[in-house]
């Protein structure tokens, strides 16, 4: 090619080439089998030049080639580097594959319980180990030339997201930012943020998947394509424009057409295995089994493949149903190397804890291929399974969502059960957002041609509505940002109080409130010139019918009052006659799902109560424990009992009952039955509404009639435009409060919380206290609950089992209300100590709410929850795993979690104790009571 070209030409060329070899990109290229891509070029290229850079690209396209490459850059011009991760697990295996390419002298891990070489050039770490050193004033912070923060999408997560926010701030000017995302579709928003805080920020976007992904929907026998490609006459393969299969719009068409019998409303009485036949006989479309799809795939050359099922329980069903059915995956070769491998990484675990731990079942089915992945694991097993995954020793995993957000663990195929899942609260239909990560683990990068994303049908299913999740490949990235007590105090000390209130006006909160006001603020210009319209609309040659009209609303608001005052008195009397209640009542409740016969067993008065959220609740009262007739032991709630309900009968209770037990439920609910089956209650009558004797209402009718309006012909033609001008107006004055609302709330909530810090002594005007300083140290959703337990000296008589109990309530959150009896606790000091923290908890509820710090919106101090006391006594006591884990009914990977984030926050409480104190001493005693077998042994790093 060269020798068509001029001698100047060529010169050119041998320049533009000179200085390419002159760059660090150019070696750093060489170390890659592979060519970069397009946009990893690009953004390495913006690197060099000095800028940050945001690189926003699938799942699996190469975004840490870009992160690389800062490392590369901040080793050859002797600077530090740190890459950050969002979890433990991400940060070890970013760990391993960074010190395979530059040795372990040159790489460290810092992670919440681990720490490898931390004086080492290159660093990995969660995030908020490095929030943590911006607000500790780190040493290892000198020298830091540049920071990954890889997933950094994570920023949404109304849990943790805030910490992102509060690194990219805080970090120091001198520091260049490389931030790696999923496909965003605000992209540009998040990078115009980056550029007013950071400084020059390129934007990268790459919507490009390095494997192109197919997508199906597999109904009966058959694998249908998701779209079908429509070209015109004469036009190129791969060009046309996607419709939706015809095949499955007719399939849909075809079921929805299909009447279901009668029969299906006495379904719940079937077994599983006669629900199914009966299905498969009145519908031709059914949705093929577990084995059945695993079988499909395998016969088509998908596997491996990961099945996303929502529940845990799911997961681990999946992967019995497979056994059971004799599926095999692996031959005797395979076989082996599994076994070899498992009993390698489980060498450590003592033998009584394998049996405890379901080994024997989990390692039968890794054999065969198969096996379940969720949070409810051990993290051993989780590793294994993902490193049997990723050598193809096991096909077919059986995986909860969150294993997408995770590890990488990419497969050939993906598996979607249902498109619905429960989002904490309810049953919810997953996002575009949420398809896009779970799909993206299909195809591999290197080894498959194309990825391939199966939905399986489901009864009801629009074709239409799958291919719009699958079509929108982004979703937007949403801000969680709230201050917290610690980052109040850390700020102060660092910035005082009004450098700190400006830092946090430039947070990417407040930065997508203040563009989201422009729109409301001409929707506002708009809205006033409707109202000028309606008023001309609403003029009567009579009178004025603007008064007349205010006049009709009075009325209808006069009455609306009065239903709901109506509506209240009732409510009231209905949790008066609950609280009236004793254990043995025999009741019959009105209405809801559990209306009928029931008997109490706990009349669950408010100070018994559980929420985990504060703000106006229009059924809050008691909420009785119940046994139903039909075996069922319920926590109902006030919106059960719209009329009051008085004991029908008295019941002894057995001492020995058991609310967890099937033959305790069923032997009291017999009893139930035969005691007070045949009691019919009384019906309640309904009493005068009060309107008709309400002399406003009187004074109000009077008024309209005698109105010159009134007589108008044309009377409810006004009144319609009336209506609409008052709407208007309304809706207006609603724009103008979010207007107001949305202006400075970041600042106006810190405000709020420095106001609080300020009564409870912590801060003194721009001066962190001594008790401030200890605040600062703590970090969780209950800082300042712990911070109080400590200045009370709530702990400081506690032994270190005792404290350990104590201290979990700091921690454990239940994944769902908890419908059974109160939780177990230790009893002496320990019981004592927790129920001041309750005591406590409360006084700073009642703080927060003078100070209008809402924890609905993300703010304050969720209520301790003490399910985890009882297990975190008993296991720093030194008890057996098998005794611990059955009192507590928790799935070992659970259980480790838990004693995990309890070790760290364990930890704090030490560093924040008085040192030599007898709560410091107790508090690393009881780290070591909880860091043993698989506790210890599920530490990773």
């Amino acid at each position: 090619m060269t020798d068509d070209m001029s001698p100047a030409e060529r010169y050119a060329l041998s320049r533009v080439r000179a200085a390419e070899q002159a760059t660090a990109l150019a070696p750093f290229r060489e170390m890659y089998e592979f060519e970069l891509d397009p946009f990893q070029i690009e953004a390495c290229k913006a690197l060099e030049a000095g800028k940050g850079v945001l690189v926003a690209a699938p799942t699996g396209s190469g975004k840490t080639i870009v992160g690389e490459f800062a490392v590369h850059l901040a080793l050859t011009q002797g600077r530090k580097c740190f890459y950050t991760t969002p979890i433990k697990a991400l940060s070890n295996q970013k760990y391993s594959d960074l010190v395979k390419r530059y040795g372990a002298a040159k790489v460290g891990l810092l992670t919440g319980d681990n720490s490898v070489n931390a004086d080492a050039p290159v660093l990995v770490m969660t995030t908020e180990v490095l929030r943590n050193m911006l607000y500790a004033g780190s040493q290892a912070l000198d020298g830091l030339g540049y920071v990954v923060m890889d997933e950094v999408h994570y920023l949404s997560d109304r849990f943790r997201g805030a910490v992102w926010e509060e690194v990219i701030i805080h970090l120091p000017d001198s520091v260049t930012l490389v931030s790696l995302s999923a496909t965003v579709s605000n992209a540009e928003e998040f990078g115009d943020w980056l550029d007013t805080v950071r400084g020059d920020t390129e934007v990268i976007v790459s919507e490009h998947r390095p494997v192109p992904l197919w997508q199906h929907v597999l109904a009966r026998r058959r694998m249908y394509d998701l779209f079908e490609e429509k070209n015109g006459p004469g036009g190129t393969p791969g060009t046309g424009r996607r419709e939706v299969n015809p095949d499955l719009v007719r399939l849909a068409r075809m079921e929805n057409s299909r009447p279901f019998g009668g029969r299906d409303r006495r379904r719940g009485n079937l077994r599983e295995a006669d629900r199914e036949r009966e299905r498969r006989q009145r519908s031709r479309i059914w949705t093929p089994s577990r084995v059945e799809v695993i079988e499909r795939l395998d016969a088509e050359g998908l596997l491996p493949a990961i099945t996303f099922i929502f529940s845990r329980a799911g997961c681990e069903a999946a992967v019995q149903q497979c056994m059971y059915a004799g599926l095999r995956l692996n031959d005797t070769e395979a076989r082996a190397r599994v076994r070899e491998i498992v009993e390698e990484r489980t060498a450590s675990i003592p033998d009584e804890d394998l049996h405890v731990l379901g080994y024997f079942e989990w390692l039968e089915g890794l054999e065969r291929g198969i096996a379940a992945h969720h949070a409810g694991m051990l993290p051993t097993f989780k590793e294994v399974v993902e490193e049997l995954f990723v050598k193809g020793l096991v096909k077919a995993v059986f995986a909860t969502e969150t294993l997408a957000l995770g590890i990488n663990m990419p497969a050939r195929s993906v598996v979607l059960e249902k498109l619905v899942k429960w989002n904490g609260e309810q049953h919810a239909d997953i996002t575009p957002g949420e398809y896009t990560q779970l799909t993206g683990r299909a195809g591999r990068r290197g080894i498959d041609v194309e990825g391939h994303a199966v939905v399986l049908w489901q009864r009801a299913m629009d074709p239409g509505a799958l291919a719009g999740l699958a079509g929108t490949r982004t979703y937007p990235l949403r801000s969680s940002f709230k201050p917290s007590y610690n980052m109040a105090v850390n700020l102060v000390s660092q910035f005082g109080r009004h450098r700190s209130r400006e830092l946090l006006e430039t947070s990417f909160a407040q930065f997508q409130a203040d563009k989201s006001v422009v729109g409301i603020s001409r929707q506002v210009q708009k809205n006033e010139e409707g109202l000028a319209g309606y008023r001309e609309a609403v003029n009567c040659h009579l009178g004025d019918f603007e008064e007349y009209a205010r006049l009709r609303r009075e009325l209808k608001d006069r009455e609306t009052e009065l239903a709901k005052q109506g509506a209240t008195q009732r409510r009231a009397a209905a949790a008066a006659a609950l609280e009236r209640l004793k254990p043995g009542d025999v009741i019959h409740v009105p209405t809801g799902k559990y209306a009928g016969l029931a008997l109490v067993l706990d009349p669950g008065l408010p100070a018994g109560r559980t929420d985990r959220h504060r703000g106006p609740d229009p059924y809050d009262g008691p909420r009785p424990l119940v046994l139903t007739a039909e075996r069922q032991v319920k926590r109902l709630a006030p919106i059960d009992f719209p009329v009051p309900v008085e004991a029908l009968e008295r019941m002894r209770i057995p001492k020995s009952f058991n609310a967890r037990s099937p033959q305790s439920r069923r032997d009291l609910a017999s009893a139930l039955r035969t005691k007070a089956g045949h009691i019919v209650p009384d019906r309640h009558r309904k009493q005068r509404a009060e309107a008709a004797d309400d002399t406003e209402i009187s004074r109000l009718r009077t008024a309209i009639r005698a109105h010159p309006c009134h007589g108008c012909d044309e009377r409810e033609d006004h009144a319609r435009w009336a209506e609409r001008y008052h709407r208007l107006l309304r809706d207006t004055r609603q724009l103008e409060r979010r207007i107001e609302g949305r202006t400075n709330t970041i600042a106006r909530t810190f405000d709020r919380i420095c106001a609080l810090l300020t009564d409870l002594g912590y801060l003194r005007a721009d001066e962190v206290t001594e008790d401030g300083r200890r605040l600062a140290r703590l970090y969780g959703e209950l800082d300042l609950l712990a911070s109080e337990c400590l200045r009370d000296g709530v702990w400081d008589d506690l032994g270190p089992a005792e404290l350990a109990a104590c201290a979990s309530a700091l921690v454990y959150e239940a994944r769902m209300a908890d419908d059974a009896a109160p939780p177990k606790l230790p009893a002496g000091p320990a019981q004592a100590a927790l129920g001041e923290m309750i005591r406590i908890w409360g006084r700073l509820d009642a703080l927060e709410e003078a100070h209008r710090i809402n924890q609905a919106e993300g703010v304050g101090q969720r209520e301790p929850d003490l399910g985890f006391a009882w297990a975190a006594y008993r296991w720093a006591q030194g008890h057996g795993l098998d005794e611990v884990l059955r009192d507590i009914e928790m799935p070992a990977g659970d259980f480790v979690r838990w004693c995990k984030q309890l070790i760290d926050v364990l930890g704090q409480i030490a560093a924040a104790a008085p040192q030599g104190s007898p709560v410091a001493r107790n508090a690393r005693k009881a780290v070591d009571g909880l860091l043993r077998g698989v506790v210890a042994y599920s530490s990773v790093g």
